[in-house]
């Protein structure tokens, strides 16, 4: 899942990033041995996006297997949910206090760390010509990468998806729908066959913006679409803007259930009303499919995904999926960076990311080989795959552009949700707030 956006933080940030450099381009973090040996002693402190169930425990047993092989090693974990990482990253970047290893996204998320030289560098031990790096795929790697150096280790890859119950299209007579007109017209025979047709809960706001990034992608050219993602280029003309805001707003207004007010309903309940047999559809990320048929009333073999499908005469790229590797950077003012990444590399070892690809986690790890028909769901197997397949992803809107405009994205989901605002208007502030970030 995906956070949402906030200025204070990137202002924060850019302060970081100023006092960093030294002339113009990346700025050098401070010097860190990456590929030196480990000391194993004194205590490792780690920020995981991990708290909760099912994914909990996955960082615990990691660290209690690490200390029994380096018993002069304590492992501190400070686990997170996706809401509350973000405000924790904020609070641990302003005291100047980050763990030595922490969580990151993507995009200008992770970005704002590398220019404010927070990353320590990690090509002599993790570039692609490795032997670390071989393990990875190329794709996640790239990732994060910038300017020729690889600053993140990507611990699993994600996409979004339409989950589906069989059972439920079944009863309505509908088939899977093969253009976004279709999926519309499904609707109103999932309704009448008892369900709600599509699971949302907009309350925290980034949940319309997975809807939008897609659509944007099938909308807009991608090269406009990437000008447009930095303010500096930015124009956010392009006619397909208003388009994919206004097949949002048709989305919203008949397959989800307005009368419960979808913005106050909370992400977390939309999921629940999915796995609990109220909802036959539910945009997700691959993160969670495993979730959604555990202790629920949807079994595996019910649950069925497809990608959002593709609109007429879409004048972006129908083949873009919606999706980023999410993972972990090293703080290169640690003085335990060498110990650090000798962590990581245990954690990415092929049994373990087997483990962490198969249920009940159901993390698709980006390590070659671990997720296979064998180690994971066929869910999670088959959404990798496609995945894999698609030429390009396009990475969440709320980290792959600056704060202040992802922040702009975010308000207007929220109006087009509500009414409060038409497509052209949303557009308009977007606008504004990209052109006020320049």
């Amino acid at each position: 899942m995906r956070p949402r956006a906030l200025p204070t933080f990137a202002a924060l940030l850019g302060t970081l990033t100023l006092a960093a450099c030294s002339g113009g381009g990346t700025p050098q973090a401070p010097a860190a041995d990456a590929a030196a040996p480990p000391e194993f002693s004194g205590t490792l402190s780690i920020l995981t996006k991990f708290a909760g169930d099912p994914t909990g425990p996955y960082f615990e047993n990691l660290a209690a297997a690490y200390q029994k092989q380096h018993p002069q090693v304590k492992v501190e974990l400070i686990q997170e949910t996706d809401q509350s990482v973000k405000d924790k990253l904020k609070t641990l970047t302003a005291s100047d206090a980050l763990p030595d290893i922490y969580f990151t996204w993507t995009g200008n998320w992770a970005d704002n760390y590398i220019r404010g030289g927070r990353a320590a560098d990690l090509t002599k031990v993790i570039g692609p010509d490795t032997a670390w790096g071989k393990t990875f795929s190329p794709g996640s790697l790239a990732a994060f990468a910038r300017d020729g150096k690889y600053y993140g280790i990507p611990l699993y890859g994600n996409g979004k998806f339409m989950g589906y119950s069989k059972s439920a299209f079944a009863k309505a007579g509908v088939a899977v729908p093969k253009t976004f007109e279709e999926l519309i017209a499904a609707c109103g025979p999932l309704r009448k066959a008892g369900y709600e047709p599509i699971a949302f809960g907009n309350k925290d706001g980034w949940p319309a913006l997975h809807y939008l990034q897609q659509l944007f992608a099938y909308n807009v050219p991608d090269a406009t679409l990437q000008a447009d993602f930095d303010p500096a280029t930015a124009k956010l003309a392009h006619p397909g803007y208003v388009t994919a805001l206004n097949q949002f707003k048709t989305l919203v207004g008949q397959c989800t259930d307005t009368r419960e007010g979808t913005n106050g309903v909370l992400y977390s309940s939309a999921q629940e009303a999915f796995a609990g047999g109220k909802a036959a559809m539910y945009y997700q990320e691959i993160l969670e499919f495993d979730n959604a048929t555990s202790g629920g009333k949807l079994e595996p073999d019910d649950f069925g995904i497809f990608p959002l499908p593709v609109p007429a005469n879409a004048a972006g790229d129908p083949a873009v999926l919606e999706g980023s590797p999410e993972g972990y950077l090293i703080n290169a003012r640690s003085p335990r960076v060498a110990l650090a990444v000798d962590f990581m590399k245990f954690a990415t070892s092929l049994e373990n990311a087997k483990t962490l690809s198969a249920p009940p986690y159901g993390q698709p790890s980006t390590v070659v080989g671990a997720v296979t028909e064998e180690t994971s769901s066929k869910a999670v197997h088959e959404g990798m795959q496609l995945v894999n397949k698609a030429p390009k992803l396009a990475v969440w809107l709320d980290t792959v552009t600056v704060p202040e405009v992802a922040d702009a994205w975010l308000a207007g989901g929220e109006a087009l949700v509500s009414g409060g605002k038409t497509a052209e208007q949303v557009l308009d502030s977007v606008r504004r707030a990209s052109e006020s970030a320049r």
